[in-house]
């Protein structure tokens, strides 16, 4: 019986695996031949299998990174001419009804700026306002229903993250860089030095200055700025020659910037007028190392070796954290900052001038 039962199993199974073949050989008859086009049919759905691509992040950025030409006019004094240079640069269109961001230096003492679309179109920008301290500029060009570059406000940005620099260098036209991001920075207002930007690898030339960096999605991840800059000695020593080494102005930082430019046509940062002694770490709070004459902390009574811990009722970790607090604060306010002289705690008001 045992036997009879398994023979009738082994039937039944050759049974379906017949009518399946048979199923198979009706719905596709490139089965039927001998020249083996199964195996054909089967390699052809590996060979369609797309290769890792960035093109759709390019796709989605590339029409709102623009090219920057601007004119500088100087007399001259053969034949009553006057000779022009023009410098070279990207931007990036921030909305759709005109303003873009790209690097101070771009447009530096420029007398005329025009602005070229992918698309081909051409228009003049004018100069909303700069800021020197993060090197950034914000254009205004007469047009509606321009490209926008994708941002998200919620973005941010850590090391490893691959990013892709787009812009025009040497004016050959829009070029797409590759890299990964090799450090972050702040995106307070106190920023004034490459530990503040994105670094990164993804190469920057003449002409990038100004562009998008963006991430493998296509949103803006920051403002191409720079390429390290070795200001030692020996600096031009052929053995310390530097690659790899660019950066960006953070998004946040840059959205920023641009906001207060178009609400006041500058960026008004508030003072304090301290540093600290970098050697002696905290987790909580920073000592006063120095105290600028006739500065806010000067005149508020703050001194040297004061502990600040708090700021209007936000706990301080770093001076960074205290300036960028103070930065951007509207000056002429007043904060209540929370010392400690030895043992004796203090709340000191301190009214915040604005940083000249």
């Amino acid at each position: 019986m045992k036997l009879l039962s398994a023979l009738k199993y082994i039937l039944n199974s050759a049974s379906y695996g017949v009518i399946v073949a048979v199923v198979l050989l009706l719905l596709i008859p490139e089965l039927r031949d001998g020249n083996g086009s199964w195996w054909n049919i089967l390699a052809s759905s590996k060979q369609s299998e797309q290769p890792h691509s960035y093109a759709r992040a390019v796709q989605q950025a590339s029409a709102a990174v623009v090219n920057i030409y601007s004119e500088k006019i100087q007399p001259s004094f053969n034949y009553n001419r006057s000779h022009r240079t023009t410098e070279l640069g990207s931007g990036v269109i921030m909305n759709a009804n005109g303003y873009l961001l790209t690097n101070y230096h771009v447009v530096q003492d420029a007398d005329l700026i025009g602005v070229v679309l992918q698309n081909g179109d051409r228009y003049p920008a004018e100069l909303i306002g700069y800021d020197v301290y993060t090197d950034l500029a914000v254009l205004k060009v007469a047009a509606t229903n321009l490209p926008t570059i994708p941002q998200d406000e919620n973005l941010t940005s850590y090391v490893g993250d691959v990013v892709l620099a787009i812009g025009n260098p040497f004016n050959l036209g829009q070029t797409v860089t590759q890299g990964i991001i090799s450090g972050t920075g702040r995106s307070g207002l106190s920023s004034t030095s490459y530990q503040e930007f994105l670094q990164m690898d993804a190469a920057i030339n003449e002409g990038n200055s100004g562009g998008a960096l963006v991430n493998s999605n296509g949103v803006l991840v920051g403002i191409n700025s720079r390429k390290y800059i070795n200001s030692r000695e020996y600096s031009f020593d052929p053995e310390l020659s530097i690659q790899g080494i660019f950066f960006a102005v953070p998004y946040k930082l840059a959205h920023k910037i641009m906001r207060k430019i178009i609400e006041d046509g500058r960026v008004i940062r508030g003072w304090l007028g301290v540093s600290t002694n970098s050697r002696f770490a905290r987790s909580t709070g920073f000592l006063i190392g120095e105290i600028q004459p006739n500065s806010p902390a000067h005149k508020a009574g703050l001194q040297v070796n004061d502990l600040i811990y708090q700021i209007d009722g936000v706990e301080i970790h770093s001076i960074s954290q205290a300036l960028d607090i103070v930065a951007e604060t509207k000056p002429n306010t007043t904060l209540i900052f929370k010392v400690a002289r030895g043992e004796l705690p203090l709340d000191i008001p301190v009214v915040i001038e604005e940083k000249r």
